[in-house]
């Protein structure tokens, strides 16, 4: 265990929403991720998640974190969602990225009518929801629900799940002439994988194409991702929790950037292990160069820095969803800009760890050059876009109108 794993499995111990099982949990996660290291460089040579990766993961109940108890979960606070990817993510940041995103949809899949939920988890409560949310589903309104069709991109660890989460646009439920993000619910029966994932970095998510061809879909089976009233979340009825009346963008938006916090914390832990022992082809020790001790304790800064935004911004999301309160835009959309920051700093920093490495530090062998690439990688995801947020939030300060439809 590195020294920034040791201090944050300490900080557990004084903060009330880690209790007891939350605790064992990050443990469990702690446990797994050298298992997860040792099988990073074949999953990014097959291109997909490890059988071992995801059966650990399930029986650690990892998993179930953010799940209704009434489904088997554990239904906690989202920090500890986050924590357990961090620490995933120290092992294999390509684990540790579809954890996030696979995980998380047991949280939403509770916003579906009942009878969505006993579809997916009726007979079997660990079954696994991929997704991919561009909406550019076209849906026609027949009897019952839709007719559904669709070509979508960066299905994460689909081949490991038997339902996905796909995106389209319906009419608003009070204003029919505007259209709405919605989110369509299909069995593996109902789509096609194109494999053509085939990248730089976070090689071993097996992000592929999705094809839909009028599939139907009963309306049980939709949600309005952003209507966050209880008539756009009408499993509420059943699942009741403060957990599931946070907003879809301040849970799902961390989901793609957390991960590249722990795996900066796996570069840091492989290049102090490096630098301490390594001695160069001209005599002399990477430990003793100033731009490696400044380059490593520039990146312990940035990961404590960033975790602490990351914990105090969730304080106020639970905060403000067990008072029944909504953020003020402004807020909301710093945080999603401070999200979407995250991957940069990483990459600034673990670029910073890798130079310091030097000619040797390139080959595939050192476990950082393999996190430079899954980090660059995780800020093309739409949702990392540093500048995009930064302006949306900038606007809104300097008097415009918000333009960020999710938030």
């Amino acid at each position: 265990m590195n020294v920034l794993a040791e201090d944050f499995m300490a900080d557990t111990q004084q903060e009330g929403f880690m209790t007891p099982e939350a605790i064992e949990l990050l443990q469990a996660a702690q446990d797994l991720a050298p298992r997860l290291a040792e099988r990073a460089r074949r999953a990014e040579e097959e291109g997909r998640i490890p059988d071992e990766n995801i059966r650990d993961i399930t029986k650690a109940g990892l998993f179930r974190v953010l799940q209704p108890k009434r489904w088997g979960g554990y239904e906690l606070d989202p920090r500890v969602f986050y924590r357990v990817q961090m620490t995933l993510a120290q092992g294999c940041m390509s684990t540790a990225w579809v954890y996030g995103v696979i995980g998380v949809h047991n949280w939403q899949l509770p916003l579906f009518p009942e009878q969505a939920q006993q579809d997916v988890w009726g007979e079997d409560s660990s079954t696994l929801i991929a997704s991919t949310y561009m909406p550019v589903g076209k849906a026609t309104p027949v009897e019952g629900g839709y007719r559904f069709s669709g070509h979508w991109g960066f299905s994460s660890c689909v081949e490991h799940c038997e339902w996905i989460l796909l995106g389209g646009l319906l009419p608003k439920l009070n204003s029919p002439d505007e259209l709405e993000h919605t989110t369509f619910l299909l069995p593996k029966s109902d789509f096609r994988i194109v494999k053509n994932w085939d990248v730089h970095g976070l090689r071993a998510t097996g992000s592929h194409d999705i094809v839909v061809e009028d599939a139907f879909v009963p309306t049980h089976r939709t949600q309005r991702t952003n209507n966050h009233s209880d008539e756009g979340c009408p499993g509420r009825k059943v699942n009741n929790g403060w957990l599931y009346r946070v907003p879809f963008t301040q849970m799902f938006q961390r989901a793609v950037s957390s991960a590249c916090i722990g795996a900066l914390d796996g570069a840091i832990a492989g290049f102090r292990d490096y630098a301490s022992g390594h001695m160069g082809k001209h005599g002399s020790k990477t430990a003793d160069d100033p731009n490696a001790q400044i380059a490593v304790t520039q990146a312990l800064m940035a990961s404590d820095q960033l975790k602490l935004v990351l914990m105090r911004n969730y304080q106020r999301v639970a905060d403000c969803a067990r008072n029944g309160q909504q953020m003020d835009v402004e807020e909301r959309l710093l945080q999603r800009a401070q999200s979407a920051q995250v991957p940069q700093v990483c990459c600034e920093n673990v670029d910073r760890l890798l130079r310091a490495c030097a000619a040797s530090g390139l080959y595939r062998g050192n476990p950082i050059e393999r996190i430079f690439r899954d980090i660059h990688q995780a800020r093309g995801h739409i949702a990392n876009n540093t500048d995009a947020y930064a302006r949306a939030h900038g606007a809104v300060m300097l008097g415009l109108p918000n333009a960020d439809p999710f938030v």
